[in-house]
């Protein structure tokens, strides 16, 4: 078990979504926090929500995850402002909406260096400080594309499917050596974040009411607001759960996988399609 009271915590992308979500409930609960993020006045709006609200010790960093130096230089600064930093959440992603042959090399390797470099750079970062506490944490967020793979999501299920892998086999290390870092993955599902609209099209792709219709069938499916998503999260993690499933739809789709590993997405594509259908009505 991980004690959120008295913890420090460091979480990237925390300007928005559920970054935001989770900084705001962690510092409720008694947890000092390292804010991370591009967007700066999305963290000192936040830190000042805290500040006003008497809650917990709060510094803020403005990092590009897709940059090593700059996650370098945030670990030194997290750990040097909060020296018993326990909790690390790799919370930070981006969106590309597109098929294979509509996006191009580049636009890959943009959002491979944020959703997945960003968490192995972070991890490997952190590991050394968080190998010294007592009890400490590492919360990556993977997807339930990590474990489902739907079209129109190559980068996005490579990177969510890299970080589960890399997130377990670390897990399994970490036990191996007895250490006293634990690791959760999480697998959130539609969760009600504007990281759809802010994601970006492939190069290839000319038809914007195909890019509306995706954004609005989010919309349609995603049903879980941040703020649950971070409690469950914060459960997750004072529980030590490995594997963390966000939302009814997750968990169904988890399951659906397991039965129908080859065939799930033509169950999945009615299913989407019905409750698109139903949110018009």
């Amino acid at each position: 078990m991980t004690a959120i009271r008295g913890a420090a915590a460091a979480v990237t992308g925390a300007a928005s979504g559920i970054g935001r979500a989770l900084a705001l409930e962690l510092s409720a609960r008694g947890c000092d926090l390292a804010l991370a993020d591009r967007d700066e006045a999305g963290l000192q709006t936040l830190a000042a929500e805290i500040a006003k609200a008497g809650l917990q010790k709060v510094s803020v960093h403005r990092v590009d995850v897709s940059e090593p130096g700059q996650i370098e230089e945030f670990a030194q600064a997290a750990t040097s402002a909060h020296p018993g930093l326990n909790i690390v959440v790799n919370n930070a992603g981006v969106a590309l909406f597109g098929q294979f042959n509509k996006i191009d090399h580049s636009q890959m390797d943009w959002l491979m260096n944020i959703n997945f470099w960003g968490v192995v750079h972070a991890t490997r970062a952190f590991l050394p400080h968080l190998a010294r506490q007592r009890e400490a944490h590492i919360v990556n967020l993977s997807s339930i594309f990590g474990i489902i793979a739907p079209p129109g999501q190559t980068a996005y299920a490579a990177a969510k499917f890299a970080v589960r892998g890399f997130s377990e086999s670390l897990r399994h290390e970490l036990q191996m050596a007895k250490s006293p870092v634990k690791l959760s993955v999480v697998h959130p599902g539609g969760v009600a974040t504007n990281i759809v609209r802010n994601s970006r099209t492939g190069v290839g792709m000319t038809d914007n009411a195909r890019r509306a219709q995706s954004i609005e069938r989010f919309d349609a499916v995603a049903k879980t607001t941040p703020a649950a998503a971070a409690q469950r999260i914060i459960k997750g993690i004072e529980n030590n759960q490995p594997r963390i499933l966000i939302g009814n739809d997750a968990r169904f789709m988890d399951l659906l996988q397991r039965f129908r590993p080859g065939t799930y997405w033509a169950v999945l594509a009615r299913r989407i399609e019905k409750m698109a259908n139903a949110g018009k009505t």
